[in-house]
Order: C-alpha cells, then structure tokens, then sequence
C-alpha cells in the first residue's frame, strides 16, 4: 500500500500542452508587404519610363564621374573639415567665461542655423553684387584720409577681383561650410558639457591649462557624444551638396545629370541616377559612421550608443544638432 501511495506521489505531471500564440495580423502585414513589393518589382521591370540601359550608359559617362568626385564628394570632404573646425571654435566661444565671445557665437549659431542653406547658397552665389574687389590692408583708409584732408588715401595691400575669388564652388564651399559650423558648434557644445564636471576640476588641480584640459581630457570623452550626430551631419551634408545646382556648380554630380537629362529630354532616368548614387554614397559613410561608433562607444553599452544615436538623428533631415 505505501508503494502504491510513492509511486503516485513520485509520478510526473503530464508535459503541458502549450498552444502559440496566433498572430493573424502579422501574416496579413507580411501578405500586404509582399503584394507591395512585387508591385513595385513589376514597375521597375515593366515601365519603360526608367529606360534602363539609357541610364546605365549615362550615369558612368566622364563627366558624371568627375562630377562626383570633384563636385559632390570633394565638396563634403572639405566643407566638413571647415564646419568641424570653426564648430569647435565657435563652441569654446559659446562655453567661454568672456561674455562678448559667448554673445558672439550665439549671434553665429542663431543667424546660420535660422536661414536655409538653400537662401545661404544663393546670397553667396550673389555676393559679388557687393563688393566688385576685395582687397586687404588698412581698414577705413578713405575716411581715415578725409578725416586729415588727405584725398583718395589708398593704404592696400593687395586685391583681388571679386569674380576671381568668389567662384559657383567658392560659394557654395562658403554657403555649406558656414552653415554646418553652427550646428558642429551645438554638437560640440553639448559633447564638452556631457563630459562629468568632477573632470575638469580635478585637471585644474594638475595644473593644466584651458588647452590642454580640452585636449587631454575633455575631448576624448566627448567624442562618444560627437561622433553620432557628426556622422548624421555628414551624411546631410552630402545630400545637401545637391543644392549647389542653384549656386550654380557645374562641377557636381547632380548638375551633371540634370544637364544630360533635360539634354536629351530624359529627366526621369536621370533623376533614377542621382537616387542611385546618392544611395550608393550614403551606404559607404553609414559603414563607417558605425565602426566609428564602435570605437567611441567601447565600454558605453548598447543602451548609451543607442541614446547617442537617438540624439543625432534630426540631423540628417537637414541639420539639427543638439541643443
């Protein structure tokens, strides 16, 4: 009888039964997703308004290449570097104790942040209208004339024409680098005061100076908080160079495929290409922004890089860094 009783005691309960959870609305979203992809496969495939081979053979033509790189690609490189460098200048000033520097780079951040760069372009393109020469030397050299009765007092140096200078690609570097300088500035600004305060004064106490407090120890640290939004900026910067078309610059990709286009009255394949090497661009800078990302981030956890990321996304809708 007690064996009867701890075999039944000991048995195992039989295994459950677990039914999964439907999801009916998942497969009908897949079914929808489906239908609309072949759709969009068969339009590719079928509509001879893409003309295909057309675009294939254009959009790899020397000037299109050439377009792209010393247009749209030199262009980034060099109006990055020049908005990065005058960013990180631009925010020292605003974090500076000196009232008149921080009122300075607000009036800076304000005005480039508030006009387009689409207007910024296009009072660039026009800035000759304003001054036919520029030259260099003593400022106010006329007034400084009649004010001791001195006619035509010319204390200049050198000159240049205004026409020879200001170029459709000096323009629009002009237009693009000074515009991205003021959002850099605000990523920067916010990268320096993520950085714990406890840093900085236990640097002073070292004894090191405003430089080397930035270089050593405030910078490193803020570059996990840089290089996110940076990267978006990078990228919008290479889409906003499409912008140069109104400046205008010839030497830029977009440029360039316009002109075929409405050339040989082709504009939507042309257009297709663009689509195509922009894409093609942007896919090269997301790898590298995410190995970038990884480096900084070492020891910030998925969690804190998805933060970072989260804070630099508006960027790339046309610049929008930190505020």
């Amino acid at each position: 009888m007690e064996s009867e009783e701890l075999t039944t005691v000991r048995a195992r309960p039989e295994p459950i039964k677990a039914v999964p959870v439907r999801h009916p609305g998942r497969w009908v979203t897949v079914a929808v997703l489906a239908v609309l992809a072949a759709m969009f496969v068969h339009v590719l495939v079928t509509n001879k308004a893409f003309n295909w081979s057309f675009m294939v053979d254009k959009m790899f033509r020397p000037p299109i290449i050439e377009g792209l790189l010393r247009g749209t690609v030199l262009m980034t490189v060099v109006a990055m570097l020049i908005g990065v460098t005058l960013g990180v200048l631009v925010a020292i000033m605003r974090l500076s104790d000196n009232p008149i520097l921080r009122g300075v780079g607000w009036l800076y951040t304000w005005f480039f942040r508030a006009v387009p760069r689409l207007v910024l372009l296009a009072v660039f393109g026009n800035i000759g209208i304003l001054w036919s020469r520029i030259e260099f030397g003593v400022p106010f050299d006329t007034q400084l004339g009649q004010l001791f009765g001195i006619d035509n007092l010319q204390l200049r140096l050198f000159g240049f024409s205004s026409r020879d200078i200001l170029t459709g690609f000096m323009a629009g570097l002009l237009g693009l680098a000074l515009s991205e300088a003021a959002y850099m500035a605000e990523i920067v600004r916010a990268g320096i005061q993520s950085v714990d305060g406890g840093q900085t004064e236990a640097a002073q106490a070292l004894g090191m100076s405003r430089g080397q407090l930035l270089r050593r120890v405030v910078l490193p640290q803020a570059m996990r908080v840089i290089i996110p939004p940076t990267g978006n900026e990078t990228i919008a910067m290479l889409k906003d160079t499409s912008l140069l078309l109104y400046v205008p610059v010839s030497v830029e990709l977009f440029f360039q495929l316009d002109a075929v286009g409405k050339r040989t009255f082709q504009i939507f394949p042309m257009y297709v290409a663009a689509c195509l090497w922009y894409l093609f661009l942007t896919s090269i800078l997301l790898v590298g922004q995410y190995f970038l990302e990884r480096h900084f981030g070492r020891g910030y956890g998925p969690a804190g890089r998805a933060r970072l990321r989260l804070r630099g996304m508006t960027a790339e809708q046309g610049g929008g860094g930190a505020q």
